[in-house]
């Protein structure tokens, strides 16, 4: 069992990385569709993905951060 939930948290993990880097990524591409578009249209699709990744980023750290607590429960 507790191979198992090591092996979760470090997918959770990679998960956490995947997602922090895709949000940078399209936070660096908002950056630059901000400065050259009008003001008032709403949000870009970068925009958009930028907030899609940090949501999934939360996401993945609460999970990970429960797989954590049971494992210190179960080893206790």
């Amino acid at each position: 069992m507790t191979i198992f939930l090591t092996l979760v948290l470090l997918a959770l993990m990679a998960g956490v990385v995947y997602s922090l880097v895709t949000g940078i990524i399209a936070f660096m591409q908002s950056t630059r569709d901000d400065l050259n578009a009008p003001a008032g249209n709403g949000p870009t699709a970068n925009q958009l993905r930028q907030n899609k990744a940090m949501m999934q980023r939360i996401l993945f750290q609460g999970a990970a951060i429960m797989i954590v607590a049971i494992l210190l429960f179960a080893n206790r």
